[in-house]
């Protein structure tokens, strides 16, 4: 017998006894339109749409890779053409099939196209978990279109998938689910028969607090929901209580809404932390918007701002290092982004600190509202076009490769402004270096020293 995703056995004993499979499987969408999220995949003539059989001519559909964190529906979507497409459907597991299965699976793909005109959708979940060889096995397939590929990954592709199999798929990302649609999702497992069918019910306080915990995983907030259900029905309650959700998950409620007071009191408690050079403090404010569901890439966001507002050439790698470390979050996401964000936290809050350059531009910027501005020095105009040279423009300029250390003694602030300092650098850390250099560096341009 052919693998399949969900066995008629199993959906039929669903459907006598729907408390026999987890709330999570029961709630999985049965057509493209009760998908929660995604919609950017789902309009009109796209490639799942094509999938399922909707539209025609002589375009086929085509492979796709479903690139995107655990629980936002990659397998969902699978499910979804499995009973929505009239096609041969067969799924395999990287984690379990090698390329003898894969083979398999081919050869019977095309014995059911030649013998009887029956196209077959291949389902590959963890497709990043085989390797160059396994992978490598799909491509004469997929280019021949024996079968029609959907394979699913949580690594990025680019890394984890052969150019060559790439380049024959139509990549698609799933973005992560929000707020709004694990609620309605919630919302429906609450009152449709096939989930718990109005049983309990959900206070405001309780769904925000399994929002959070969900951290916009459909498949962690339905079994947290389930969970704690059944522990309210236990009790007797004819709803589930935060105390009684707490008690299931085993995770406290935060007080932390990321739209409202808390979401900036943390975050500036983070960043003023960082500034103090309190590591410790630093790191449970970032654990408490880890834990609250924070947008990682908005904590990344702060740590650049930090990196640069007070630290700035005390360290001069502490402003790579953030960037570095919000490229990474971007790639990776939650969970393994907390350990990004720990080790970029951790190296802000240790490094010498100076606020010298936010100092300086602020002090610039000052100049330029109060209209201290004037004319750029006629040495430093461009002197490229026609008729430059007569109004003097970069006329007596002077090239400061060509003279000795490179620095040009003559005048680069417009005449309003001459002789105005505004980067005063500390002595804290690498800082101390661009001190003694600044100083230098001025004598020289007023002609001031060898």
């Amino acid at each position: 017998m052919e693998p399949d995703l969900f066995t008629a056995a199993a959906e039929d004993r669903q459907e006598k006894d729907p408390s026999s499979s987890p709330l999570a499987v029961r709630m999985r969408p049965r057509t493209l339109d009760e998908v929660v999220g995604q919609q950017h995949l789902l309009r009109p003539g796209s490639p799942l749409r094509r999938l399922v059989g909707e539209g025609s001519g002589p375009a086929g559909p085509s492979s796709v890779i479903l690139w995107g964190p655990p629980g936002i529906g990659k397998t969902t979507l699978a499910y979804v053409v499995s009973r929505a497409t009239d096609k041969r459907f067969v799924e395999l597991s990287a984690i379990t099939a090698g390329v003898k299965e894969v083979r398999s699976v081919i050869d019977g793909a095309r014995r059911a196209s030649g013998g009887y005109g029956k196209e077959t959708v291949l389902f590959l979940d963890e497709i990043h978990r085989f390797s160059k060889a396994q992978q490598d096995s799909l491509l004469p397939a997929v280019e021949n279109r024996w079968v029609t590929l959907v394979a699913a990954t949580t690594e990025n592709p680019y890394f984890s998938v052969i150019s060559p199999l790439l380049s024959r798929s139509l990549l698609l990302t799933l973005e992560p689910l929000t707020d709004d649609d694990l609620r309605g999702l919630l919302r429906r497992a609450l009152t449709e028969e096939r989930g718990l069918g109005g049983a309990v019910a959900l206070p405001e306080d309780t769904e925000a607090h399994l929002l959070r915990i969900a951290g916009g995983d459909a498949r962690r907030a339905l079994t947290a929901l389930e969970a704690s259900a059944g522990a309210a029905l236990d009790k007797g309650e004819a709803e589930i209580s935060l105390a009684t959700l707490e008690e299931t998950v085993d995770r406290a409620a935060v007080t932390y809404d990321r739209d409202g007071d808390q979401h900036y009191d943390v975050a500036s408690a983070l960043i003023k932390s960082i500034r103090g050079s309190d590591v410790d403090a630093a790191l449970h404010y970032l654990a408490r918007m880890i834990d609250a569901g924070e947008d990682p890439r908005f904590i990344a966001r702060r740590l650049m701002i930090s990196a640069s507002e007070d630290i700035g050439l005390a360290d001069p790698t502490a402003l790579p290092l953030a960037v570095a470390a919000a490229q990474a979050v971007a790639m990776i996401g939650f969970p393994e982004a907390a350990l990004t964000l720990s080790h970029a936290t951790i190296a802000l809050a240790l490094a010498p600190k100076s606020n010298a350059a936010t100092l300086a531009i602020g002090a610039a910027l000052e100049d330029v509202k109060k209209g201290a501005a004037g004319q750029v020095p006629a040495h430093l105009r461009d002197g490229h076009y026609k008729g430059a040279a007569k109004l003097g423009h970069a006329q007596g300029y002077v090239y400061p490769h060509d003279v000795p250390g490179a620095i040009a003694a003559q005048q680069y602030l417009p005449d309003a402004l001459r002789g105005r300092t505004y980067y005063s650098p500390t002595r804290y850390g690498a800082e101390a270096r661009y001190a003694d250099v600044v100083e230098r560096v001025r004598e020289r341009l007023r002609g001031e020293g060898a």
